[in-house]
């Protein structure tokens, strides 16, 4: 069912391997206009070759994601998927991995939001099926708990 995002303008972050690249890559074939972003900007420059527009970026850079999110304007999908697994036990991980994890796992997210939401709640004003944000997560620590990932799946509050 190709097409699905024609005319559409997604944005898409750690696009260089695993899931980012996926999304990338399905967006593209259902006909959306699309950014690949990657801190290793040789991981993305391959998707060119699917049409694909690729750019470097730090997902943990507020001066980076500024600049991109004033450079490109509204898009209607910004799919936040940059994220890293640290292995081992919370006896394990230093202060500098813990606060790594957290800051490209979930307040990278707040960034890009923050960063990008201004443009396409206007946006979203003129395009009548709306615009969306996707934040990719895991269900480690919210569903279920997984052996040596206590950085990664980090306990929540019920």
């Amino acid at each position: 069912m190709a097409g699905r995002l024609e005319g559409k303008r997604a944005l898409v972050t750690a696009a260089g391997q695993g899931i980012g690249r996926a999304a990338a890559l399905a967006f593209a074939a259902e006909g959306a206009s699309v950014l690949a972003t990657d801190i290793a900007d040789d991981k993305v420059a391959d998707l060119a070759e699917a049409f694909i527009a690729t750019r470097k970026l730090d997902a943990t850079d507020e001066a980076a994601i500024a600049a991109v999110a004033d450079e490109v304007g509204p898009v209607d999908i910004l799919f936040n998927c940059a994220g890293f697994v640290h292995h081992g036990t919370i006896l394990d991980a230093t202060l500098a991995e813990w606060d790594f994890a957290f800051n490209l796992n979930v307040r990278s997210m707040f960034l890009m939001i923050r960063a990008f939401l201004p443009k396409m709640v206007e946006h979203a004003k003129t395009t009548p099926a709306g615009v969306s944000i996707i934040n990719m997560s895991s269900t480690v620590s919210s569903i279920k708990g997984a052996p040596n990932r206590c950085v990664y799946g980090r306990p929540r509050r019920r």
